[in-house]
């Protein structure tokens, strides 16, 4: 039986002002520190500098998934305000899944009149689950999502979304709608960097992983003994793992952008460290212990305390360097969380 693994071992101090609550100017300018997987060395880059970490005959992987315009804002019908973070059809038309804040108990009955611009659109809790998520009824030739703006994570202290926030929480390479929110190492390439990867001979391919609402929620110590999370819907393509077969085949390395991309490839891995073509549903919980057996590099930001994140950089490359990682990025300023700086661990 493998020792208790608490998740008390992932935290770590972080001031307020060290998380980012705005994007760069420019998606590439942002800050990459260097691990060294084996070494622990570290360096300090600029993601704009990660073509030349790479070498001819690299694959790198990204998550093209496509963030939902998610968020809504409105009103209970008694007057006071309300949210909902839609999280996608739940049965019939017009139901969708959300996560809903309000003040006062919710219970089935409760309607909400929400709006943006000039456009209202009432809705009406139908039904509740255990896991704190209730089914919205909406009129059935109605869109909600057409109301919605971007759904920031909480860390991002703002009283909405802004306009920037449409381009800038969203990949370039984006195209698959489904996600809550943004695989966030993604967010720093840009359409010149992936140009001058196929200038130097490193091939890309794609994967999508919709992050869901587990992204939200903290990491329990009955989750870590389960080895399991909320479960995410998946689709790594034939084309996807015919590029990580040959990758393999030349010596080169398998390199994912983000750890969304991390999971899918673990998740889809055979015993010679390929990937087999799927789709469905993944649960997957990587932690320190576990082995990786497709991903050689990673690509990837700054993570919350106590997430399960955290614990997937930690199970790469040791949680004790991971933390002294983190440790030497707040001392040297580094700009944490999803509009952050980003860390490239290799070797």
């Amino acid at each position: 039986m493998s020792a208790p693994l608490p998740v008390a071992e992932f935290d770590y101090p972080l001031p307020p002002d060290r998380i980012a609550q705005h994007p760069l100017s420019e998606r590439d300018a942002a800050r990459m520190m260097t691990l060294h997987r084996a070494s622990g060395e570290r360096g300090d880059l600029h993601v704009r500098d990660l073509p030349e970490q790479l070498e001819a005959g690299d694959l790198v992987v990204m998550n093209a998934t496509r963030v939902d315009s998610a968020r809504l804002r409105g009103r209970k019908e008694t007057g006071g305000r309300a949210e909902a973070l839609l999280l996608g059809r739940a049965g019939g038309p017009g139901r969708y899944a959300a996560l809903v804040r309000a003040r006062g108990r919710l219970q089935i009955g409760t309607k909400f009149q929400f709006e943006r611009d000039a456009a209202v659109l009432a809705a009406e809790i139908v039904e509740i689950e255990n896991d704190g998520r209730v089914v919205l009824a909406f009129a059935e030739s109605s869109d909600p999502y057409a109301l919605g703006e971007m759904p920031l994570p909480p860390y991002i202290e703002r009283a909405e979304a802004e306009r920037i926030d449409q381009e800038r929480y969203q990949t370039v390479f984006a195209r698959t709608p489904g996600s809550v929110a943004a695989p966030t190492a993604g967010l720093h390439l840009t359409e010149d960097l992936l140009a001058r990867f196929a200038s130097r001979g490193i091939e890309t391919a794609e994967v999508i992983l919709h992050v869901g609402v587990g992204t939200f929620r903290p990491v329990r110590d009955e989750d870590v003994r389960a080895g399991r999370l909320h479960p995410e819907r998946f689709e790594l393509p034939e084309t996807t793992a015919r590029a990580v077969a040959a990758t393999r085949e030349r010596g080169g390395r398998v390199a994912a952008i983000g750890t969304t991309t991390t999971r899918v490839l673990e998740h889809a891995h055979t015993s010679d460290g390929r990937v087999s073509a799927c789709s469905g549903e993944t649960g997957l919980f990587l932690k320190p212990g576990d082995r990786f057996h497709v991903v050689d590099a990673l690509l990837t930001n700054f993570h919350l305390p106590r997430s399960s994140l955290l614990m997937l950089v930690a199970a790469f490359c040791g949680r004790e360097r991971i933390l002294e990682a983190y440790a030497a990025a707040v001392a040297a300023e580094y700009r944490f969380y999803s509009y952050g700086d980003a860390m490239w661990i290799h070797g």
